[in-house]
């Protein structure tokens, strides 16, 4: 349910955000706009609004929407005479100048583009928060390892761009892998020393949409030891009934001792049903327990379980996470950057896929969507914004390429009509309209194919 609902307000949002741009800039223009719909198909609610008289609809199919304006080029012929005043006609959009109907087709791409820098803004003055990006056990052999980075070192810059967390890190390998084929990495240790090292990524593959970039280059999270510390407790779970409580340390566990929580979890997932002698110690005092952890089917095989969760103190978080804020100016240059970057690099994506360069594997559907729409919504408030920005960017940039029936079509056709000095004709439109909606149809073929692929295969 929350994949849906999350699904459904992402495109209601996006849409309307679009088909506005194009419905302000219009009346900014004077142009008569005769309706504003959300959807497609037939109308769920209908209501006329403004001096215009401006029929504002709500469709049943949520993937997409249009701003229908008027127009002497849809008439019958000699219908102008009878529905619309001279006035009016005044109004039509095909007798505006090409400055203005550049301005209005190019606002639906625009606002989509707006909303992402005001939502980046959002977000980066209210703190971005995520891992440090300290780096874990390299892998042998690996792109890193031959960079001679290494194991707690923490990432400052890549190509001179200051990096606060991985997040921001694999974004930036990711972009600057299209643009070289090695990235200087700008790093510090636990001496304070700054080592600079040059890391090859032609390993990279991005036609794998689910690879993991990190682990491609050789790069692994630092995981430090959590202490098997005992944090909330399921009621009348195994570990309320051998008496656990909260912030028993786990010292020993069948007389062998326990170094961290990863080593007490593996002894209790290898032991269903089996009684288990624990020492902990509780207020600087060891206290000796037997828990019977209960079992429990994961991936078809028994483990054991005892219904307890780690504790980690705010000390040790503030070791791993960091929380970046900016001022209301910094932010807002951020947020642009931001969006410029992404547009750019869907575009290089774009362009590489064409080309032949990548596959056409990585694009993604609806369904996709879908799936991080709710995912991104079950993290968080700001993982959600997060991934509206980022989705307004795609609808904004795909909107802009230059196939008819998009906006970027439009936009080339009144481009063609400043450089010759007249209108496309009306036949070159129909034959453009006609490649246009072929161009669509096959990639949203190819994005649905994807996503049941990726379905299927997982």
């Amino acid at each position: 349910m929350l994949t849906v609902l999350a699904f459904i307000f992402t495109l209601g949002l996006l849409v309307t955000v679009h088909e506005f741009g194009h419905f302000q800039v219009a009346k900014w223009c004077g142009v008569k706009v005769l309706q504003f719909s959300i959807g497609f198909g037939k109308p769920l609610l209908r209501k006329k609004f403004g001096p215009d008289q401006t029929e504002f609809i709500i469709a049943a199919i949520p993937l997409g929407g249009f701003v229908k304006m008027l127009d002497e080029r849809e008439f019958e012929p000699d219908a102008s005479s009878t529905q619309y005043s001279e006035a009016d006609l005044v109004r039509a959009f095909n007798r505006q100048s090409v400055a203005k109907r550049i301005a209005i087709v190019l606002a639906g791409p625009a606002a989509n583009l707006l909303l992402a820098i005001v939502l980046y803004w959002w977000l980066f003055m209210t703190g971005v928060a995520g891992m440090k990006p300290i780096v874990g056990k390299v892998v042998e052999h690996s792109p890193a390892a031959i960079a001679s980075i290494t194991n707690g070192e923490m990432i400052q810059k890549i190509n001179g761009k200051d990096v606060a967390t991985w997040q921001d890190a694999r974004w930036v390998l990711l972009n600057e892998s299209l643009k070289s084929k090695s990235v200087e990495i700008q790093a510090i240790n636990s001496r304070q020393e700054i080592h600079v090292h040059q890391l090859n990524t032609t390993k990279l593959n991005l036609d794998n949409a689910s690879a993991d970039i990190l682990h491609t280059l050789g790069l692994t999270i630092f995981q430090p030891d959590i202490p098997a510390r005992i944090g909330a407790i399921l009621e009348n779970s195994p570990a309320a009934l051998a008496g656990l409580v909260s912030n028993d340390l786990v010292v020993m566990i069948n007389h062998k001792s326990v170094r961290n929580w990863d080593d007490f979890v593996r002894e209790v997932r290898l032991n269903p049903n089996i009684p288990l002698e624990l020492t902990v110690k509780r207020n600087n005092q060891e206290i000796a327990l037997v828990v019977r952890p209960e079992s429990v089917i994961e991936n078809a095989k028994s483990i054991g379980r005892i219904g307890a969760s780690f504790k980690i103190e705010q000390s040790e978080l503030n070791q791993l996470f960091v929380t970046t804020h900016y001022s209301a100016t910094a932010a807002l240059v951020k947020a642009v950057e931001k969006t410029w970057e992404t547009s750019v690099f869907s575009i290089k994506m774009l362009g590489n896929m064409i080309a032949g360069q990548l596959s056409w594997k990585g694009m993604s559907g609806p369904v996709t969507i879908a799936s991080y729409a709710g995912q991104s919504a079950s993290i968080g408030i700001k993982a959600f914004i997060g991934f509206l920005a980022l989705i307004s960017i795609s609808i904004g940039v795909l909107n802009l390429l230059p196939i008819p029936v998009l906006d970027g079509g439009h936009f080339m056709y009144y481009v063609i009509e400043i450089f010759t000095g007249k209108p496309v004709s009306e036949e070159a439109m129909i034959i453009g309209q006609k490649i246009g909606f072929a161009l669509l149809g096959s990639l949203m073929i190819l994005a649905l194919y994807n996503d049941i692929n990726r379905l299927i295969t997982g």
